[in-house]
């Protein structure tokens, strides 16, 4: 009929629909139509609708769905006169052959999704989702939105969040709620929806669009702003640096079936932008604000950079169909070795070129190139010499010689004496592991290797020209030279002597006359020990368990020294500050005879005149590098490290300061000589006798990295056999039975609430963080930041409020306070006298507030504490039941037996400084059973310091007992630390 419009169209449609009536609900069991709303996948936000049929579960789901392509015309039972009428306007308005499915437009576009909505099969995306109902009207704002071409788009903005739909009026569709309505963006529908359609402005079109922006919109320029201006720039200059992947990737075979396939896949980097030799010409773009940068492509270097790979036989990998695909792979003809001869000769030429290579962990064929340093190891073991080279790769020591016997086996005609020398330096051997993993080694370092090997292989026995010196404080280590390699010995009496007293175990002498003290058995023999030091001139770690008194059999060695007639000089204490006072104490005690002089305080530097004159010179770890001037002045007799692994790092100025002081013996005492690693051990025994264990370099050679990466229980054992005739330790178990048992008692908390929520949104931050930084500067460098990470972590299991952040402190919760609010009343009720430890002194202000609130008398501890005897006396006097001391400031140093419970409020990495902590009352003198609580929140890095507690518990016991379990090490294992929640 003439002078029909679109709108009379629409008009009579609805009526149509009107007259028909509304969509039939669908029962359960029967096909029905689903109509699916997106948006097209083009970017431009239009919205399309797709048709399916699918059955109704009994659920309210549906089954799975089939395409409905010619639904209009359909006489199927599935296709109701609603949807009949429905789908015929739209392929009115879209054509028979479109679709579906097909693009919403207009006011058209509004009316059929109006009835969509009110059929109840409408879904956003997917049948699986929520049907979408009718919505109320939402404000909507206009704003511009640069998009990765760098072209401005107008986007409407909804009020609540929402996806927007440029109908005439806009409407929009919130997933998340199961709506859509209208959008009320102040403007007439009809210039609302031609601004959502309109094509992108490029970015040279930005200024004229905005210049003529006010004119265009008129009165509706304000509710529609201008583009913003855009700043735009071109580069010509960018040149590709290529990328060559390497992975296993998939390559179809049949129709129906596809394997894998190793190849690789070239790119070009312009700058960070990446594309590939495929990619259709045209420039790259990168959209930073409103920085638009557009990098012209160098397509002729990229050709050279293809035509490259193809000369070094790389050529394009064809699919099942004979199509050329983006991979790249060695002829067939050539096999797998194609790949072994390509990264081990063309590889490293590519990387000289500037070429990345990305070469995927699993891919079969990766050459791994090992670190630069490879270390020899030539150690003796009952008499014989075994030689042993050590390689790392990725971090991790392998044994290399296995790899080329193996190599000498399968090439042997090809690796003769001449051949080797006549291959040229950067030739590389490939060397396969046992886990079938490929290694690179240059021929230059491994020629004068196999050399030798080729000797040992034709059973050539090696020349072994060099004598083997022992130092004079080597000769305990005699006899088993002696015994194993069948020597002749010929002289070396007072070293036999020495080697033979040693292993006279048991040896005890009487104490000296004007001790105030019973000497235990175990007492007597350190004392006999340490005679015995002296005598050969040696010195020696006094490594006892805390309450063992090692202070006792000091003084009392002291005090025979004076009585002998040897002690014609003095003897200087390094003590930590709190032990100080604890050291007068005992010596005024215990050996009166002795004249005790004090260097602590500001006026000490008036008693530096008196130390000539004294018997026993007292000093700190602190004051020391202070006075270091004047006590280098003095020659003494002894020179004792109390809580000796203040030095453990030789580096410390503590370390280098004990070093630069004069004396004829030297002692450490220390319950803990091994912390964290063997490198603390090797730092007392440098400053004991410089040289025994080497240079650092070379005892990280022979005995760290084979202890403490190899886990190898010979070189272990080496080290212990030479430092046992140094190393004296006495367990509790072992030498004082009639302490009362120690009963340790783990009281796990979950985490909950905001606590918890915080936790793991810290975690992931972190874990994200460190994995970054590990990427960047490798695991060894990149401890302080694991650390401090650790750190926080930890600070949240305590309590939220030590991280001083805005989210934190807003977190309510704490699991671990509100457990041990239940707890400590419940002991305290029962009559236990309480000490609690905590590493975080503002933990302790945290704690102390509790107890205010909860009217419960306690002592505190910490750094800042002053009068320290007074606190001591008034806990052990029964005063106060509870006494709240930080690890640090009370770890040692302390007698507090009138406690007969101990509390760890948080875990610390060494297990030997929480031992230290809890023997403040589980010492000698103590007559009650000894109850220790751990407190730890469940699930967190708190049970991993746990974990790693033991490890590091297990290697000290590997080191100082042969029979003890073995360890291995692995610095891989703090990544642990960083496990979620479960």
């Amino acid at each position: 009929m003439a002078g029909r419009t679109a709108a009379d169209d629409l008009q009579r449609w609805l009526a149509d629909v009107e007259s028909g009536g509304t969509a039939a609900p669908i029962g359960e069991g029967a096909v029905c139509l689903l109509y699916l709303l997106d948006l097209e996948p083009d970017g431009a936000h239009l919205p399309s609708l797709n048709v399916v049929s699918a059955r109704r579960r009994a659920d309210g789901g549906y089954g799975s769905v089939q395409a409905q392509p010619k639904a209009a015309h359909s006489h199927a039972r599935q296709v109701g006169e609603f949807d009949r009428r429905l789908l015929q306007f739209i392929e009115a308005r879209q054509g028979a052959h479109v679709g579906p499915p097909w693009r919403l437009e207009g006011e058209w576009g509004v009316a059929v999704l109006r009835e969509l909505l009110g059929s109840g099969r409408c879904h956003w995306q997917s049948e699986q989702a929520p049907p979408l109902s009718l919505g109320d009207s939402r404000p909507g704002q206009f704003r511009w939105q640069l998009d990765t071409r760098g072209r401005s788009r107008l986007q409407l903005d909804v009020e609540p969040a929402a996806t927007a739909l440029p109908l005439q009026p806009p409407w929009y569709v919130d997933p998340g709620h199961t709506m859509a309505g209208p959008i009320d963006s102040g403007v007439p529908a009809a210039l609302a929806g031609s601004l959502l359609c309109a094509a992108p402005a490029a970015p040279d079109e930005v200024a004229t669009l905005a210049a003529r922006w006010p004119e265009a919109l008129g009165e509706y320029a304000e509710r529609v702003p201008p583009p913003p201006p855009v700043r735009f720039r071109r580069r010509r200059d960018v040149q590709p640096v290529p990328v060559l992947a390497l992975r296993q990737s998939w390559l179809s075979q049949s129709w129906a079936r596809e394997e894998a396939i190793d190849a690789a896949t070239l790119s070009f980097d312009y700058a960070g932008l990446r594309c590939a030799p495929d990619t259709p010409p045209g420039p790259l773009t990168r959209v930073q604000g409103n920085q638009v940068t557009q990098i012209e492509r160098q397509l002729r270097r990229e050709q050279e950079l293809l035509a490259r790979l193809h000369r070094a036989r790389l050529t394009t990998v064809h699919d099942y169909y004979h199509k050329p695909t983006p991979l790249l792979a060695p002829p067939p003809s050539i096999g797998r070795v194609g790949w072994v001869d390509f990264l081990a000769g063309e590889a490293p030429k590519l990387r000289a070129d500037g070429w990345r290579l990305e070469i995927d962990p699993d891919f079969p064929w990766r050459l791994h190139e090992p670190d630069e340093e490879w270390s020899l190891r030539i150690d003796s073991s009952g008499g014989w010499f075994d030689v042993g080279l050590q390689i790392s790769i990725d971090g991790r020591e392998m044994p290399l010689l296995p790899l080329l016997v193996s190599l000498l086996r399968q090439n042997g005609d090809k690796l003769t004496p001449a051949k080797l020398r006549a291959l040229p330096d950067d030739a590389p051997l490939i060397v396969r592991d046992d886990a079938g993993r490929l290694i690179r080694l240059p021929a230059a370092r491994v020629r004068p290797i196999l050399s030798t090997l080729i000797e040992l292989y034709d059973e050539q026995p090696l020349e072994a020209d060099g004598r083997l010196r022992l130092p004079r404080w080597a000769g305990v280590l005699l006899d088993d030279l002696g015994s194993g390699a069948k020597l002749q010995r010929d002289g070396g009496g007072p070293l036999h002597d020495w080697g033979a007293r040693v292993r006279a175990a048991g040896a005890t002498m009487a104490p000296p006359a004007g001790l105030q003290a019973d000497l235990r058995d175990y007492q007597r023999e350190g004392l006999a020990w340490l005679q015995m030091l002296r005598e050969y001139g040696f010195g020696g770690v006094l490594a006892d368990d805390m309450g063992l008194g090692k202070t006792l059999q000091t003084l009392a060695h002291i005090l025979t020294e004076k009585v002998a007639g040897r002690l014609d000089r003095p003897v200087l204490i390094v003590a930590p500050t709190s032990l100080v006072f604890n050291w007068r104490r005992e010596a005024a005690r215990f050996t009166p005879d002795l004249q005790v002089l004090v260097l602590h305080g500001s006026d000490r530097r008036r008693r530096f005149a008196a130390i000539e004159h004294a018997d026993v010179v007292l000093t700190t770890y602190a004051l020391l590098p202070r006075d270091l001037e004047h006590l280098r002045r003095q020659r003494w007799h002894l020179l004792v490290l109390d809580e000796a692994q203040n030095i453990k790092n030789a580096r410390s100025k503590a370390a280098q300061s004990v070093g630069k002081l004069d004396a004829r013996h030297r002692l450490c005492l220390s319950g803990t000589p091994l912390e964290n690693h063997l490198g603390e051990l090797w730092s007392l025994f440098h400053f004991l006798m410089p040289g025994y264990l080497g240079d650092d370099a070379q005892f990280r050679r022979r005995f760290r990295t084979p202890i403490e990466k190899n886990d190898d229980a010979e070189i272990r054992t080496q080290l212990a056999r030479r430092i046992a005739p140094f190393l004296l330790r006495r367990t509790k178990n072992e030498v004082a039975s009639e302490l009362p048992p120690r009963t340790e008692i783990i009281r796990s908390v979950p985490l909950e609430g905001g606590q918890r929520d915080l936790y793991e949104t810290v975690r992931a931050a972190m874990q994200e963080e460190v994995q970054a930084e590990i990427e960047r500067r490798g695991i060894a460098q990149s401890r302080i930041a694991l650390l401090a990470a650790l750190l926080r972590l930890r600070q949240i299991c305590c309590d939220p409020r030590l991280l001083k952040t805005d989210e934190a402190q807003a977190v309510r919760e704490s699991a671990k306070l509100d457990l041990l609010m239940t707890l400590l009343p419940e002991l305290l009720r029962g009559g236990r006298r309480v000490l609690l430890f905590s590493q975080f002194t503002s933990m302790l202000e945290l704690i102390e507030e509790a107890l205010r609130e909860r009217g419960i008398d306690y002592l505190l501890l910490t750094g800042a504490t002053q009068d320290r005897e007074s606190l001591v006396d008034r806990f052990q006097d029964g005063e106060v039941p509870l006494f709240l001391i930080s690890l640090k400031a009370g770890g040692v140093g302390l007698n507090l037996t009138a406690a007969d419970t101990v509390i760890h409020y948080d875990p610390w990495w060494n297990p030997a400084v929480e031992n230290q902590a809890t023997d403040r009352a589980h010492r000698i003198g103590q007559d009650k059973p000894v109850f220790v609580y751990k407190l730890l929140s469940e699930g967190t890095v708190e049970e991993k310091i746990a974990e790693l507690q033991s490890r590091k518990r297990a290697l000290a016991e590997a080191l100082f007992a042969e029979s003890a379990e073995s360890l291995q090490l692995d610095d891989e294992s703090l990544s642990d630390l960083f496990a979620p929640l479960g």
